[in-house]
């Protein structure tokens, strides 16, 4: 019998990881009714944004109003991507109370962007999570391609244990494995969660699966039966990462809710809104997603 959980959390990754790569740049108060939107139908962690260089980002440069906009929002974990030392000042200067700090698995990957190693740049971020948690912020931590690489091909679970060891020791105990490349497949995604959960019990994992070959919804299906509860999506399935060949969006978050709600797996969020919202992102954005559920409706809603 499949061992699966009763209930999962979600963080919504479409404001942030979405919209970085689109070429409509949303104004602020479009993404402001969107996470009221969003929080309205029970999601209770959102991704609103990060903390990069405008003028490299320019998808992101209203992130500081956001989180000022929805600094007394209670009950809802409002988080940020940030790169050093820098963004974290900006997360402390408005307001934000979570960051996620971000390193590749992928050794050519971190070279070429960075000039780095993945242990190098974790050794840079010790000065970042000391100024988080003086001001009371809490830090998370991702590791991009652990499941595959287009430079190296597959990633030594070795590497990825360096990885996970070198946060620990700057004090990052919460850790997302994000399949950028989407190169990911569920064999693989439930015998590395199996073990690394083993290894490191009291760390708290997150998965966030590209759709790139359309292997995602069974992946975190993977992750599930190895116990992991924790998932990103991205509304409409917007999203990709720049830097890798041929990389598609995120899971879109309407298609992972509505096959959770057909599993009887609590979320806790209304996909009818969710649906709603997503259409709106589509129509703002100015083309149509990689979303099943946009195109199909619910499985329900066919039946006579």
């Amino acid at each position: 019998m499949m061992k699966l959980p009763t209930a999962i959390t979600l963080c919504e990754v479409g404001l942030r990881d979405g919209l970085q790569n689109e070429a409509t740049i949303l104004n602020t108060q479009s993404k402001i009714t969107l996470t009221k939107e969003m929080i309205a139908a029970g999601l209770t962690v959102i991704e609103l944004g990060s903390f990069m260089n405008p003028k490299a980002v320019p998808q992101m440069a209203d992130t500081d109003a956001l989180f000022f906009h929805f600094s007394e929002v209670k009950n809802v974990e409002l988080r940020a991507l940030v790169a050093n030392k820098k963004g974290v000042e900006r997360a402390v200067n408005c307001g934000c109370r979570k960051i996620k700090l971000n390193v590749s698995a992928s050794l050519g990957h971190n070279l070429a962007n960075i000039n780095m190693t993945p242990e190098e740049s974790i050794a840079r971020f010790a000065e970042s999570v000391e100024l988080a948690e003086k001001s009371g912020i809490e830090v998370s931590g991702s590791i991009s391609m652990p499941f595959g690489s287009p430079w190296e091909g597959s990633i030594s679970l070795d590497a990825i244990q360096s990885i996970i060891d070198a946060y620990l020791k700057v004090g990052v105990r919460e850790i997302s494995l994000s399949d950028a490349s989407g190169m990911a497949v569920p064999n693989q995604v439930y015998t590395m969660c199996k073990h690394l959960q083993e290894r490191y019990s009291d760390v708290k994992w997150w998965l966030h699966f590209h759709n790139t070959r359309g292997m995602a919804m069974a992946n975190i299906l993977a992750g599930m039966q190895a116990g992991i509860t924790h998932f990103d999506s991205s509304l409409g399935g917007l999203g990709g990462c720049p830097f890798v060949p041929g990389a598609a969006g995120n899971v879109a978050s309407e298609d992972v809710i509505h096959m959770l709600d057909e599993m009887n797996i609590s979320t806790g969020i209304d996909l009818v809104q969710i649906i709603s919202s997503a259409k709106k992102l589509q129509d703002w954005v100015g083309h149509e997603t990689d979303s099943y559920v946009l195109k199909a409706g619910r499985s329900k809603d066919l039946i006579k």
